[in-house]
C-alpha cells in the first residue's frame, strides 16, 4: 500500500509576500492528484511545500501540517530524509548533463552512499524499465550522456531517476509542457502505470491533461484551494462558480 498525504492549514510566504492561504487537502494513496489554476496561483508553490524544495528560496517559510504517511514533514523531519521518500520531476527536464545516463539514474543513490555495482545495476535497470525508456537507451547507457536524449527521454530519464531512491510520492510539476504531443502521450502512459505503485501528485495547465490522468483535481486561485473534488466532479458539476469559469474557459 502507497502512503496518502495530509496537508492541513497550510500558510506559505517569500518574505513579507504571502502566497499560500489555509490549504487543506487530503491526497489519495496510490492515486493521481492533479492541481490546476492560472498562472501564480500558488500550485507549483505547494508541492514544493511538500518535500521542502521552497527552502532553497531565501526567506521562504511556511506554517500549517504536512504528513506524508507517518512522517511530519515540518516537525523533526530532515529535507533530506523526506526526499527520499518524495521524489520530484520539473517542467523542465534537468539531467546531469556530464553524466552518462547510468550515472544520472544511480545520482540519488551514490549521493546516499550506495556502492555495490550489481545493486545499482540493478537499480538503474529497473527504474529505465519503469520510466519506459530501458527498451530506448539500454544500448548506450555508458556511451551516452543524459543531456544527448531528446527531450521527451529526457524527462522520463528525470522519472527514472526520482524512482531509483525507491520515493512513495512523486510530485511532478509541469512535467509535459516542454513537450511534444508523443513524448507527452508517453508520459501521461507512464503516469497511469505508476499510480499503481507511487502516490503522484501533478501540477498541469493543460486540462485535458488533468481529465485524462487524474482521479481527483484541485482548483488553485490566488494562493487559496478553491475546490477539490473528483476529477470528474470538477469538470462537469463544480460546486463553485470559479471553478466553472476556470474549465470552462472564461477566465485564466
Amino acid at each position: 500500500m502507497g502512503v496518502g498525504i495530509t496537508v492541513e492549514h497550510l500558510n506559505a510566504f517569500y518574505a513579507k509576500t504571502q502566497a499560500l492561504f489555509d490549504i487543506n487537502i487530503v491526497v489519495a494513496a496510490n492515486h493521481a492528484t492533479a492541481l490546476i489554476g492560472p498562472s501564480g496561483c500558488g500550485k507549483s508553490t505547494f508541492i514544493r511545500c511538500l518535500n521542502r524544495m521552497h527552502e532553497t528560496i531565501p526567506e521562504a517559510r511556511v506554517e500549517g501540517k504536512v504528513r506524508i504517511g507517518d512522517l511530519s514533514v515540518y516537525n523533526g523531519t530532515s529535507a533530506t530524509q523526506l526526499r527520499r521518500r518524495v521524489g520530484m520531476v520539473f517542467q523542465k527536464p534537468n539531467p546531469f548533463p556530464t553524466m552518462s545516463i547510468y550515472d544520472n539514474v544511480a545520482a540519488g543513490l551514490k549521493l546516499n552512499g550506495f556502492r555495490n555495482r550489481k545493486q545499482l545495476d540493478e537499480v538503474v535497470h529497473k527504474s529505465l524499465q519503469a520510466a519506459a525508456l530501458w527498451e530506448e537507451v539500454k544500448d548506450q547507457l555508458h556511451k551516452k550522456s543524459g543531456a544527448s536524449l531528446s527531450g521527451g527521454q529526457q524527462q522520463r530519464l528525470c522519472i527514472a531517476r526520482a524512482l531509483a531512491v525507491q520515493p512513495e510520492v512523486l510530485l511532478m510539476d509541469e512535467p509535459c509542457s516542454a513537450l511534444d504531443p508523443i513524448s507527452t502521450g508517453k508520459i501521461e502512459e507512464l503516469i497511469f502505470q505508476l499510480k499503481e505503485q507511487y502516490t503522484i501528485v501533478i501540477v498541469t495547465h493543460n486540462m485535458q491533461q488533468a481529465a485524462r490522468v487524474a482521479e481527483f483535481t484541485g482548483f488553485f486561485l490566488l494562493g487559496k484551494m478553491i475546490e477539490f473534488d473528483k476529477t470528474e466532479k470538477i469538470f462537469t458539476t463544480p460546486s463553485d462558480k470559479r471553478t466553472e469559469d476556470y474549465v470552462t474557459g472564461r477566465f485564466g
